[in-house]
């Protein structure tokens, strides 16, 4: 089976390459602001000249320090503007950037930067730079260490200050613009270190041309508009992200930056209102918690209806179909007591949200596109320049990560592995060949993902080929789906599925803190995980919680025995990556002696 689009329009600032983007989006769109940030509870707006005069002139200090076309250039900073100042210098002055992860450690940050035989690290502030001088003594290659907070630890980096001002005082203006036009589309752009589950990461080799493709291909079906705000707090180290950013600016639109700190995501969405929101399924989850968890038992049901009414009463809309004038009413009086101030949890101007990275159940789905938020799903890879499949709100299935985008082939093979073929399609991982032949043959992708396609061109994502488990009597099962289903709980923070060579599955759950600690607070319990782990009560709401997930699958697929961590898991600790995905192999692995105990008790 195959599915192909047409290509896409060729819109936006206009580029050929990424090293010329900003220069053309700020000769585009000179009366608009780029860039938007929180400074001492204040937003403030860069304009597009402004951000193009402050990428110039850091591309300038690059030049200035020494940094030739080709070298590589790591940024090890969280998503905040001066990221993105960087990453458009590095790549107006030729060169590749390579992202680190703020969360990485010192090991993991001497693997990516040694790797990648970076000349030079953007670090973020002090604690950052810590990490790259601790293992300077491993990077040969490495010559210059720039900091955008400067500190009192900060002594042997340059200042980003610093680094724009000597771009002023450098006279390298004709060398900077030789550099930008001599970049072509076959020059690589980005080293991205996939955060992998197993073994150290591999670098994806990414070029202008993949981007500048996916570019095309994402703005022929309108996917990020010109003079919209997109608010942005994922790890622009992500590929997901990154392409974001380059589909932000290249449209005209504005980026908002979030403020670092995760608990303020929700109150910042209501006060930069946003129409375009990228997000991975934890937050959407935890927005569908908060938006559902305090409806009392005795309205559940007339709630329920009426996201069934806001659903049907939005498809119609959609298609163009009238609403009949009794179900209009019913639906203005459920807008104005439920979809209102579900928007207003968004700030209340979301054309569109996209979730990626990992599987959402289709039940919250339905419900935000009933409220007025459509939450759409894609799919892609950082080997496929960060998409490939995309839904629009006027063409989507639920359960579904939509079509391929136009010029993106999809092939499914015998074993039910989804191929992609494009020219999205990354150029191999750095310095390892042989990886990447056993990854791309005869110019397919193999992704990994197992998955099919249906009549109309839509790619369902039904697992992963390694995170299948096999029990011991030859089942094969898929842990996403019972997993999504225990992850709709309000208490419930993760949930994993284990059981590869087993009996049965049995399950790892970890509790909700900003919902468990309330309800126990109400009942004169503990407020600590580790306590709460083991309290009857506990145990019984999430046996319930189990219950009711089981329910929907036959015997053999059911989850027979749960345990409950004392912690969450988290990014620090290695259990999840930097877009929230489960590490499956690490929790086996560390949680190993707590799984054996299920299956001997």
């Amino acid at each position: 089976m195959e599915a192909t689009t047409a290509a896409g329009a060729d819109v936006g600032s206009g580029s050929k390459t990424i090293a010329d983007l900003i220069l053309r989006a700020s000769e585009r769109y000179s009366e608009r602001p780029a860039i938007r940030y929180k400074r001492d509870g204040s937003w403030e707006d860069v304009s597009y000249p402004g951000l193009a005069k402050v990428v110039r002139e850091l591309a300038l200090g690059l030049l200035a320090v020494g940094i030739e076309a080709g070298d590589r250039v790591c940024i090890l900073a969280n998503t905040r503007p001066q990221w993105s100042y960087a990453d458009f210098a590095i790549t107006s002055a030729g060169g590749v950037v390579v992202p680190i992860y703020q969360t990485n450690s010192p090991d993991e940050c001497a693997w990516v930067a040694g790797n990648s035989g970076a000349r030079a690290v953007v670090c973020e502030d002090a604690s950052q730079l810590a990490k790259i001088v601790a293992v300077r003594d491993r990077l040969p290659e490495l010559r210059t260490l720039i900091v955008m907070d400067p500190g009192e630890d900060t002594s042997e980096a340059i200042s980003l200050d610093d680094l724009q001002r000597r771009g002023r005082e450098a006279g390298l203006e004709d060398e900077l613009g030789a550099r930008i036009a001599g970049v072509g589309p076959g020059d690589p752009y980005t080293f991205i270190y996939t955060s992998g589950t197993t073994g150290p990461p591999k670098g994806c080799v990414l070029t202008h041309g993949n981007y500048r493709e996916t570019l095309n291909m994402c703005e022929g079906i309108g996917v990020v508009r010109g003079e919209e705000t997109t608010y942005l707090y994922l790890p622009l180290a992500h590929s997901f992200a990154l392409l974001i950013q380059l589909l932000t600016f290249d449209m005209g639109g504005v980026l908002a930056y979030w403020g670092g700190d995760a608990k303020q995501i929700v109150p910042e969405l209501t006060e930069v209102k946003p129409g375009y929101f990228p997000s991975v399924p934890r937050i959407f989850e935890k927005i569908y918690t908060l938006a559902t968890s305090a409806v009392p038992a005795e309205e559940r049901e007339r709630f329920d209806q009426a996201i069934e009414l806001g659903f049907d009463v939005r498809r119609r809309q959609a298609k163009g179909e009238p609403v009949p004038e009794e179900i209009q009413r019913s639906f203005e009086e459920a807008d104005e007591r439920i979809f209102a101030k579900v928007r207003g949890l968004f700030g209340g101007n979301v054309r569109q949200a996209v979730t990626g990275a990992a599987p959402i159940a289709p039940e919250i789905l339905r419900f935000f596109y009933a409220c007025g938020v459509p939450v759409l799903e894609g799919f892609g890879m950082t080997e496929t320049s960060t998409v490939s499949t995309y839904s629009t709100p006027e063409n989507f299935k639920f359960g579904t990560v939509g079509r391929a985008l136009p010029g993106v082939e999809i092939k499914i093979a015998d074993d039910g592995e989804v191929l992609l073929k494009g020219a999205n399609i990354f150029q191999g991982y750095y310095g390892d060949a042989e990886k990447t032949f056993g990854t791309i043959e005869d110019g397919w992708l193999h992704t990994g993902d197992l998955g099919s396609l249906d009549e109309d061109g839509y790619l369902s994502i039904t697992g992963r080929k390694k995170d299948i488990i096999i029990t011991a009597g030859g089942k094969n099962l898929t842990p996403a789906n019972i997993e999504n289903d225990m992850k709709q709980s309000r208490w419930v923070s993760q949930a994993v599925m284990y059981g590869d060579r087993r009996p049965y599955p049995v399950m790892l759950i970890t509790l909700d803190e900003e919902e468990i600690v309330p309800w126990a607070q109400e009942r004169d319990k503990p407020t600590e995980i580790a306590a709460l782990r083991n309290d009857p009560d506990v145990r019984a709401l999430i046996q319930a919680e189990l219950d009711r997930a089981n329910a929907n699958y036959a015997q053999v697929e059911q989850v027979k025995k749960l345990a409950i961590l004392d912690h969450d898991l988290s990014q620090e600790t290695g259990e999840l990556t930097p877009t929230l995905k489960v590490k499956r192999n690490v929790v086996n692995e560390k949680y190993s002696e707590l799984f054996d105990a299920l299956y001997g008790s």
